[in-house]
């Protein structure tokens, strides 16, 4: 299975930071974040990764180069001009020819991607989202009202969401639904989906899922432990 990763973002919510570094090359304790997502993809078994690249995207070459460092092979795209989060599976068209992943190249998780890809193959629909829960801690006294009257008032309260990991099972066949040469994001195309009555599905995540774009994350992630495996070692992709 190939797999898609994801870098050409700017990383805007980790500036000043990523104003010398790419986001994926952000580290991890003495690690950046994109080299233990390679490593997590092969210990799964895969072995051939198209990695797309914007800003800084000499960088990230420079670092992971041909992917032989770990038993991979590396291939790159380029966008001239951002091309959003999906912009770039236009360049791939005639490149991804069966079942593929994609994911952001600031995830860290330990999800099982065979697991993933059993449910994708299972309803057997176009695109798979990968989805965990969040809770978000409002800072203020949200309130509800009717003419001006107080209907009902919850002190900052604790909000919960099921939200895109930025992990993806996909088919082929999604490309055609991504116009070249122009900025086109995740959303647009689900919003396209379903205009057109094509299925989305999901597939729910309880274990560990960081967004290194996050600060938040970024900073959780530097007080944890990255020598053991990311994702399990006996989930074998083929």
């Amino acid at each position: 299975m190939q797999v898609v990763i994801q870098c050409g973002g700017k990383g805007t919510r980790l500036r000043p930071y990523t104003s010398v570094l790419p986001k994926p090359l952000m580290p991890i304790g003495a690690r950046p974040v994109l080299e233990l997502l390679l490593k997590s993809l092969r210990r799964h078994g895969l072995e051939e990764v198209f990695i797309t690249t914007g800003y800084l995207g000499h960088l990230i070459q420079s670092f992971c180069g041909d992917g032989h460092q770990w038993g991979m092979t590396i291939h790159y795209t380029t966008e001239p001009e951002p091309l959003g989060t999906v912009g770039a599976l236009a360049l791939l068209r005639d490149r991804i020819n069966d079942t593929f992943l994609m994911l952001n190249g600031d995830v860290l998780t330990d999800m099982d991607l065979r697991k993933l890809t059993a449910c994708h193959h299972g309803h057997g629909g176009p695109v798979t989202i990968a989805t965990t829960l969040r809770t978000t801690r409002m800072d203020y006294g949200v309130i509800e009202d009717t003419d001006g009257r107080v209907t009902r008032f919850l002190e900052k309260p604790i909000l919960q969401h099921r939200v895109s990991m930025g992990v993806y099972c996909m088919e082929p066949s999604v490309m055609s639904l991504v116009p070249p040469g122009t900025p086109f994001g995740f959303d647009d195309m689900v919003y396209g989906m379903m205009a057109r009555q094509l299925p989305v599905h999901t597939y729910h995540h309880n274990g560990l899922w960081l967004d290194i774009g996050r600060v938040e994350d970024f900073q959780k992630a530097q007080d944890m432990d990255w020598d053991g495996e990311m994702m399990p070692s006996q989930a074998v992709l083929t």
